[in-house]
C-alpha cells in the first residue's frame, strides 16, 4: 500500500470515529461503540504516514512549519467555533493532531541530529526544554492567556505532555520512524504499545466502559503492507478536510439534529 492509500483509509476511519463522537446521543450504544472502535486505527495510520513522509520530504523545516501553522490554525478555529457556536456539554471539542505530528517530527530531527553532531543535537534538545519552560512562563507575560485552557495554550506554545493523544504516542511515532526497516521488531513494539493502552484504560481510571484504544492493533497489518511508495499527492486536501469535517459533524449534531 502507498502512503496515499493508507491516508485514505485513515481518513475514512477518522470520519466514522467522529460520527460516533458527535452523534453519541442519537446512536444505539452498540453502534456508537463500533464506530469508536473503528476510529482507533485512524491516528496511528496518520502517525505512520507522517513518519514515512518525513523520511522522504525535501525540506523538513518546511514540513515542520506547515504542521505548526496548521496547529495554530486549529487552535484559533477551536476558539472561534466555541465562541460563535456555544453549546452545553462537550461542544466542538479539542482536535489538533497537527501539534502531535509536529512534536513527533521535531523529536525525530533532534535525535538524528544528535547522532550526527552531538553539540547540535544537545542544542536542539535544549531548545525543546526551553519551549516547555516557555509554556509555563507565557501566561505570566501575557495575562490574557490565563483565561485559556492548557489545550489551547499548547497549540501556541507546544507542550509535550498536553499534545493530543499524549506523549506516549509521540514515542510511538519515533519508534515507527527508527524501526521502519525492522518489521519484526516494529510489530512487537506496536503490539506491546496496544497492550499498554488496554491496561491504561482498564486500570488507569480513564475507561468509562469497554477499553477501545487497544483496537488500534487492527491498523498494524495495513502498516506492514506499506510498499515504500508515496502514491498520489493531495497533501493540502488532508489539512483542509480535518477541520472541515469536524465542524460539519459538530454543527449537524448540535444545530440540525440537536
Amino acid at each position: 500500500m502507498s502512503i496515499f492509500a493508507l491516508k485514505c483509509i485513515a481518513l475514512y476511519l477518522m470520519v466514522l470515529d467522529h460520527v460516533g463522537l458527535y452523534f453519541e446521543s442519537f446512536l444505539p450504544y452498540g453502534l456508537y461503540l463500533f464506530l469508536r472502535i473503528l476510529g482507533r486505527g485512524s491516528y496511528p495510520l496518520f502517525l505512520f504516514c507522517m513518519t514515512q513522509g518525513y523520511r522522504h520530504t525535501r525540506s523538513r523545516k518546511r514540513y515542520l512549519l506547515r504542521l505548526y501553522l496548521a496547529s495554530l490554525f486549529m487552535t484559533g478555529f477551536i476558539l472561534f467555533t466555541d465562541s460563535v457556536f456555544p453549546v452545553d456539554g462537550f461542544g466542538y471539542g479539542y482536535h489538533n493532531i497537527f501539534l502531535s505530528l509536529f512534536l513527533t517530527g521535531l523529536l525525530i530531527s533532534t535525535i538524528e541530529t544528535f547522532q550526527k553532531d552531538r553539540r547540535k543535537g544537545l542544542l536542539m534538545a535544549g531548545g525543546i526544554f526551553a519551549l516547555q519552560l516557555l509554556y509555563g512562563i507565557v501566561p505570566q507575560l501575557l495575562p490574557i492567556l490565563k483565561n485559556y485552557s492548557g489545550d489551547t495554550l499548547t497549540g501556541i506554545v507546544p507542550n509535550l505532555a498536553l499534545s493530543e493523544y499524549g506523549p506516549l504516542f509521540i514515542i510511538l511515532g519515533i519508534s515507527m520512524y527508527f524501526l521502519h526497516d525492522k518489521r519484526e521488531l516494529f510489530t512487537i513494539v506496536y503490539l506491546l504499545f496496544c497492550i499498554l493502552q488496554f491496561s491504561d484504560e482498564l486500570w488507569g481510571g480513564d475507561c468509562a466502559g469497554i477499553p477501545t484504544q487497544c483496537f488500534m492493533a487492527f491498523a498494524l497489518p495495513l502498516m506492514l503492507r506499506y510498499n515504500g511508495e508515496k502514491g498520489k499527492s493531495f497533501k493540502y486536501f488532508f489539512y483542509i478536510f480535518y477541520p472541515a469535517h469536524t465542524f460539519l459533524l459538530f454543527y449537524l449534531a448540535n444545530f440540525a439534529w440537536g
